[in-house]
C-alpha cells in the first residue's frame, strides 16, 4: 500500500505563502447551525461513552424514517438491516472484511475512490478495476466480461469521486440486473447523495440502485453531506445478514462510530441544503466554461469534483501538469492517484469562488500557453 497521493499535495501546498487550493474533498460551507448546537449540547450533557456497536437508537430511527421517504425501504425487519459506521470509508472497509476471503474478487471502475484498490491488500481479496475512459460511465456492458467464479461484489460509486458522474436510472438498473444474474453484491457508495445537480437528477432525485431493490447495501455518510468531514459518522444499510457481519466486526475494530456525533446527526435529515447544491452547480459551470476549447472534461452531474484532461499537445503527464500548476500556487490532485493512467488531475471546486475563479484562468493559462 503506498501513502495517498492527496497527502503529498498537501504537503507541497503547506510549503506555499498563499495557496490556490482546488485539492481537497472537503466542502466550504459551514456545518448548519442546528447541528453544532445539537453537538454542543451533547458534549456538555456529557454523552461521551461508548454507544452500542450498531449507533444510537434515535439516529438509527431517523436514517429509517430517511430511507423510507427517499427509496421506499422500511427497516428494520427479517431482512433489511442497518448500522452505523466511522464515516463511510468505515462502512466500505467492513462490507469488505465481511465478504472477501483470500483470493475474492470486487469490481471497481477506473477512475476509482482512492480507498477501493486498498480494499484488496486490506482483506486478502483482489480490486479488479474497470477501465471506464473516457466518459468515466461504470456501466454493465464494460463490467460484465470482468465478472469470475471469485467475483463477490461490484462497488458502484455515483456521483463519483474523483469524475462527478451521474449514471442514469437506465444505466443503474443494467447494473443491478446483471448483479442479481450473475449473483453479485451491488455495493452502492452514495457518500454526495444530496450534491446531485439538476441534470442528473431524474424525476426531482439522484438515481440509486436502492429504488429497485433490497438487495444491495447502500453506504451514505453525513460528513460531505453537511460539512463534517471530521465528525466520521456514516452507515450502511441492506442485508440483514451481511449487516451483522459486520456489526462483528465493527465490535473489534472501530467499536462505533463517535458517541457525541451520533447524537448530534439525529435532525440532519431536516436540513435544507438545496441553496448550497445550487451553488456548487453554478461553479460546477465556471469549471466547465473554464476548460471549454482547450480540453476535454465529461460533465460532471454531481458531487464537487471534475476529472480534467491535460492536453496531449502540452506532451506531458498529468503529475507533471500538477506540477506546473504548484508552481503557480495552485494545488490539484494528479489522475494517477485515481486511476491506473496518469493522463488527468482531479479539481474539486468546494472552495471560495474568488479562489475557484483564480485558479481556473491560471490552469487554462497553462493548457494554452
Amino acid at each position: 500500500m503506498d501513502a495517498s497521493g492527496i497527502r503529498r499535495v498537501f504537503d507541497l501546498g503547506a510549503r506555499l505563502e498563499r495557496p490556490i487550493n482546488l485539492s481537497i474533498g472537503q466542502p466550504d460551507f459551514a456545518v448548519p447551525e442546528p447541528l453544532r448546537r445539537a453537538l454542543s449540547h451533547a458534549a456538555l450533557e456529557n454523552r461521551a461513552g461508548y454507544s452500542v456497536t450498531q449507533g444510537i437508537a434515535p439516529l438509527l430511527e431517523a436514517i429509517w424514517a430517511h430511507l423510507e421517504r427517499d427509496i421506499g425501504w422500511r427497516g428494520p425487519s427479517e431482512d433489511l438491516g442497518c448500522i452505523v459506521t466511522s464515516g463511510t470509508s468505515g462502512g466500505l472497509l467492513l462490507a469488505a472484511m465481511a465478504l472477501l476471503d483470500p483470493g475474492d474478487e470486487m469490481i471497481a471502475g477506473d477512475p476509482f475512490f482512492v480507498l477501493y484498490p486498498q480494499l484488496g491488500p486490506l482483506t486478502g481479496g483482489r480490486v479488479v478495476l474497470c477501465d471506464t475512459y473516457p466518459d468515466f460511465r461504470l456501466t454493465a456492458e464494460r463490467v460484465e466480461p470482468l465478472i469470475t467464479e471469485r467475483t463477490k461484489a461490484l462497488i458502484l460509486n455515483s456521483p463519483s469521486n474523483p469524475c462527478g458522474t451521474v449514471l442514469s436510472g437506465a444505466e443503474i438498473l443494467d447494473l443491478v440486473d446483471l448483479c442479481r444474474r450473475r449473483r453479485v453484491l451491488l455495493i452502492t457508495d452514495e457518500i454526495y447523495d444530496l450534491f446531485c445537480f439538476e441534470d442528473g437528477r431524474e424525476q426531482g432525485r439522484c438515481p440509486s440502485p436502492a429504488r429497485a431493490g433490497e438487495q444491495c447495501l447502500l453506504i451514505r455518510g453525513f460528513g460531505k453531506t453537511y460539512g463534517c468531514t471530521g465528525w466520521r459518522v456514516g452507515y450502511a444499510a441492506g442485508p440483514r445478514r451481511l449487516v451483522q457481519e459486520m456489526a462483528k466486526i465493527q465490535q473489534y475494530t472501530f467499536v462505533c462510530a463517535p458517541t457525541p456525533a451520533q447524537h448530534a446527526l439525529v435532525g440532519a435529515f431536516e436540513c435544507d441544503l438545496s441553496p448550497i447544491v445550487a451553488e456548487y452547480q453554478r461553479r460546477r459551470d465556471l469549471v466547465v466554461a473554464a476548460f471549454d476549447g482547450v480540453t476535454s472534461v465529461p460533465r460532471p452531474a454531481g458531487a464537487f469534483y471534475a476529472f480534467v484532461e491535460v492536453p496531449p499537445r502540452l506532451g506531458m503527464s498529468g503529475t507533471e501538469f500538477v506540477e506546473r500548476a504548484i508552481e503557480r500556487s495552485v494545488l490539484v490532485i494528479p489522475g494517477k492517484v485515481f486511476s491506473r493512467r496518469d493522463t488527468h488531475f482531479r479539481l474539486s471546486y468546494a472552495t471560495r469562488p474568488d479562489h475557484l475563479e483564480e485558479g481556473l484562468a491560471i490552469l487554462r493559462e497553462l493548457m494554452s500557453g
